[in-house]
């Protein structure tokens, strides 16, 4: 079982974010897993960096490159008048949300900035130019079925056989949280493209064994 050393987790403790640590310990380890196929490490989904911190330390560590896809403008529920709305990551001067500088601030405070490559820009976009296989993609953007769906089918066709793709907030029962991520969660199960190979609380891990999505 991989763990991340007391700084890392640390630093992903103390960073703007959502994640639970127990989850956070998940993703670690999977990520760990998936790096020894030498292929990159994505995640969909940035926001300030907290769950960018334990890839970029995995990442690190194996040699391999952790990759990061965030128009940093927020998602639906991070809007002005949202339950998650943060002001302080507000840019005045356009007045709309604006991560990337907090994000790149954790990077550096965690001493991983140059073991991540950042990529501004929507996710479908980016999935489009994108041409290489992957060992790991961690699903963490939009939560409505749109943004879900295009991460799902713009990402999960890229992760390589044998390599894992990971879902985040995957809620089962409506009352807990939205269901998009639950959909493309089921939707990978349903394809036989993928099996699960752990669940922690709200983060579904699932490995590449056939193909298609």
């Amino acid at each position: 079982m991989s763990a991340p050393e007391p700084e890392i987790l640390s630093a992903f403790e103390s960073a703007k974010g959502f994640m639970p640590v127990k989850e956070g310990l998940a993703l670690y380890e999977a990520a760990a897993e998936a790096a020894g196929l030498g292929l990159p490490l994505l995640e969909v989904g940035t926001y300030c960096g907290r769950s960018t911190i334990l890839l970029a330390d995995v990442a690190r560590r194996a040699g391999v490159a952790a990759v990061t896809v965030d128009h940093h403008r927020g998602s639906e529920e991070q809007q002005p008048g949202w339950e998650y709305h943060d002001p302080t990551v507000v840019d005045a001067e356009v007045g709309l949300m604006d991560t990337l500088p907090t994000f790149r601030r954790t990077l550096r405070k965690a001493g991983l900035e140059e073991h991540v490559i950042a990529v501004v820009g929507r996710s479908p976009q980016v999935a489009k130019v994108w041409g290489g296989e992957l060992g790991f993609v961690f699903i963490d953007g939009g939560h409505t079925d749109e943004h879900a769906t295009n991460d799902y089918e713009g990402w999960a066709p890229k992760v390589a056989r044998g390599g894992l793709l990971v879902i985040h907030d995957v809620f089962p029962n409506p009352e807990d949280g939205g269901q998009a991520p639950y959909r493309i969660y089921c939707r990978a199960v349903g394809s036989g493209a993928f099996e699960e190979v752990s669940v922690t609380d709200s983060l579904r891990v699932l490995r590449r064994v056939g193909e298609g999505i």
